[in-house]
């Protein structure tokens, strides 16, 4: 008898999509959701804006399509576009059967109804929202019900060192058959075994210097995907959010989208707006436009930061629209009821991830990918605010119903190996790791950020392909820990988005380059799709 925990389906990720995808799931089937770090630690449970859907009367499912390929500037696979958008409302109906709080308000005749704000890039009200939390309480949400359920372990400080395939092996039929996992709280590394794998990590805005995601977001599924044979594409669209509160002590801390929607100006220190000298749209043009106005006033003038101002509507209306972001300026002795908030752009979201079908499907028997980590066709160059919760709440049904309808017919994985620590040793060195984290971050926001040219890249390119040969070094000689399991999965993903931002010779939506700063309307917009294997990109 195996002593390795045996599942049905090994859920990799414990946000939005992998819980809802465990809950999605019938209780026949046995479950795990592996968290790396603590429930907390999620982009998920940090998202503050909301979830788009189609929930007013004067909205349509017609606008949200059209406005959701414009933001996608040509890239957007349309069919998915339409999948996602269609699901909408009962995604946001599903949530609240499963006890989702979200924001309400009266209309004229005493009648209660969701309170729907807007966002930028969106030609109506229709993101969904819980106060300015709308993530914490999703995630809070899920967790307590996935908690509640018997057939579903759910455990925290879980972190995947790589997957096990049959080709790994030395098997026919390549397929999924599990994951070699770290347990960081025993330091016990342990063989799961499971008939399905779903990649459900989000994404990979931690490879740079500046972030509005939690220290997880190092694109370990995508890195996990890409060894494991994987596609991924369009890894260059990394969007940074335009506006991440500017402190010295605010960590990683997101000025919600919102803000602007419902009235916030953007201005330079004098008080000068500037966004219309940009985009008709002002502060409510999609994000990639917003972020690169603001990084060119911040160049051009030399100052540290712009400022958003919803001081000038009233205060009980931003205390009660967000009430989350004003208690935590007040921490900063900025009230955002009388002051301007300083601001700055961050990485934010990764557009791009492992390839799938519109089934979660990886190119990999047995192997799903959904929510941030997948490459689903929905966001194209550039993703509209706030669908990016309602593609893994779609994404997770898609899968569970895929799952579902093929378990019965997946042989069960056979006996795996144990992981094997008999040729490494304790690292006498962690100082190395440390460096190198600092060093990819750094190069990636210097060169691969907001803006980039052909020199740029080769800098970048140049410093990533040494630095991973000093990491597959040092991962081959000493024992697996989670920091070094993340520089490994970082230093992957910072050459996918490098060596994808090179083969586009053009500028389209998030990606934009000083060498080529127009669209390429020559040929039809083209995915960019890297293959494992191929010359240019060696697995580590």
């Amino acid at each position: 008898m195996s002593a390795h925990p045996y599942y049905d389906v090994l859920i990799i990720g414990s946000g939005a999509a992998g819980l809802s995808l465990a809950l999605r799931l019938p209780p026949s089937m046995r479950i795990a959701v592996l968290a790396k770090a603590s429930l907390q630690d999620s982009n998920t449970y940090h998202a503050q804006g909301g979830i788009s859907a189609v929930l007013d009367a004067h909205d349509s499912i017609d606008s949200h399509i059209h406005d959701t390929l414009v933001a996608g500037a040509g890239l957007c696979d349309e069919d998915t576009v339409k999948l996602v958008v269609s699901q909408g409302r009962q995604c946001i109906d599903w949530l609240i059967q499963q006890g989702m709080p979200f924001t309400e308000e009266r209309d004229t005749q005493g009648a209660s109804h969701l309170h729907l704000t807007r966002e930028g890039g969106h030609s109506h009200r229709r993101v969904a929202h819980a106060a300015d939390a709308t993530g914490q309480a999703l995630s809070t949400t899920l967790q307590h019900r996935v908690q509640a359920q018997p057939h579903i372990d759910l455990l925290e400080n879980h972190n995947v060192i790589d997957l096990i395939t049959a080709a790994k092996l030395g098997l026919p039929n390549d397929r999924v058959l599990g994951a070699y996992v770290l347990d960081t709280a025993s330091h016990r590394i342990t063989t799961f075994r499971a008939k399905m794998v779903v990649l459900a990590t989000g994404g990979a805005s931690k490879v740079y210097l500046y972030t509005s995601n939690p220290d997880v977001a190092t694109g370990d599924g995508i890195a996990l995907a890409w060894r494991a044979g994987c596609q991924v594409a369009n890894m260059e669209f990394i969007q940074f959010h335009p506006t991440c509160l500017y402190h010295p002590q605010a960590r990683s801390f997101l000025i919600s989208e919102a803000v602007r929607g419902e009235g916030g100006h953007l201005l330079l220190q004098d008080g000068t707006p500037f966004m219309q000298n940009f985009d008709p749209r002002g502060e409510l043009a999609p994000r990639d436009i917003v972020a690169r106005a603001i990084d060119h006033e911040i160049k051009r003038l030399g100052i540290d930061c712009v400022y958003l101002d919803i001081s000038h509507k009233p205060a009980e209306f931003v205390q009660s629209h967000f009430p989350t972001i004003y208690r935590r300026c007040l921490d900063f002795n900025i009230d955002i009821t009388r002051q301007p908030i300083p601001v700055v752009p961050a990485a934010h979201y990764t557009c791009g991830g492992v390839v799938t079908d519109r089934q979660a499907r990886t190119g990999l028997p047995g192997l799903y990918a959904i929510g941030e980590t997948a490459c689903t066709g929905l966001h194209g160059a550039n993703r509209l605010a706030s669908n990016s919760l309602q593609e893994c709440l779609v994404f997770a049904k898609q899968a569970a119903d895929d799952i579902t309808a093929r378990l019965a017919d997946t042989p069960p994985p056979p006996e795996l190996p144990d992981w094997d620590e008999s040729q490494v040793t304790d690292s006498d060195e962690e100082v190395v790791v440390a460096h190198n984290w600092h060093e990819i971050r750094q190069f990636m926001w210097d060169y691969v950020g907001i803006v980039r040219s052909d020199k740029r890249l080769e800098r970048a390119l140049h410093r990533a392909e040494l630095l991973k040969k000093e990491i597959a070094e040092y991962y081959g000689h000493f024992k697996v820990t989670s920091d070094l399991l993340e520089l490994r999965n970082l230093v992957i993903v910072a050459e996918l988005i490098i060596r994808s931002a090179m083969r586009r010779k053009e500028s389209r939506g998030l990606h934009f380059t000083l060498d080529y700063p127009h669209p390429d309307d020559s040929q039809p917009p083209r995915n960019t799709v890297l293959t494992p294997g191929e010359r240019h990109v060696p697995l580590p």
